[in-house]
């Protein structure tokens, strides 16, 4: 396989949802000029989202919450009815508490607001392109503080178990937990395998949303 073969396929292709074109042409100037990403469109509303995600492949939405008359919901509605399967990070000024629980129990893999420095939205690409979840301290802090869906019975969580959750809330790796809790990265991920089977879920982003949703009060 050649060089530029390798090249090509680790390139993640993303694509811009925002009402200012400024901020877009910006960002994606911004990250053409990083090794691995590459700004495959930018669009002004939904449906010029939908038409792109309709006749390429797209691995991140980076999304505006606020759309005109439109929002975020709204994207996430159509993107899930054209049977986009990629990842969306919210690149927001700002949202209160219930939008944000409400975006994550949706699917999206986390926020970036808009005044934080440009590597710091390098730097939540890369985590959600990885499988990972990224949110700022404060949506962090709103998540946590909304009411806990009480329709589904949860199983107590041990104590290791909600120290490497808190973790996974904050975007840390296996290793950045494992260091903060002076434990073994296998021992991380053995943890995380027991969050993941006793909530049924497969990835982080899951995990993040059943347990906003159920361990609520644990946290």
């Amino acid at each position: 396989m050649s060089s530029e073969t390798k090249t090509a396929m680790a390139t993640a292709r993303i694509l811009l949802v925002d009402d200012h074109a400024l901020f877009r042409e910006s960002v994606a100037r911004f990250l053409d000029g990083e090794a691995g990403l590459k700004v495959v469109a930018g669009c002004t509303t939904i449906e010029e989202a939908r038409e792109v995600l309709q006749r390429q492949s797209v691995d991140l939405v980076l999304l505006d919450y606020d759309l005109g008359e439109k929002d975020g919901e709204d994207f996430l509605s159509m993107a899930a009815a054209v049977g986009y399967t990629g990842r969306v990070l919210m690149v927001t000024a700002g949202l209160d508490e219930a939008r944000t629980a409400a975006l994550v129990r949706r699917g999206i893999s986390g926020v970036v607001l808009k005044h934080d420095p440009a590597a710091a939205l390098v730097d939540a690409i890369r985590e959600v392109l990885a499988g990972r979840v990224w949110f700022d301290q404060s949506s962090l802090k709103s998540m946590v503080q909304q009411p806990p869906d009480e329709t589904a019975p949860a199983r107590k969580l041990t104590d290791r178990e909600r120290q490497v959750l808190s973790g996974v809330f904050e975007g840390l790796a296996n290793k950045q937990i494992a260091d903060q809790l002076q434990v073994s990265e296998s021992s991380v991920k053995a943890t995380l395998q027991q969050l993941f089977h006793k909530t049924g879920v497969r990835t982080r982003s899951q995990l993040v949303r059943i347990a906003l949703e159920r361990y609520h009060d644990q946290l």
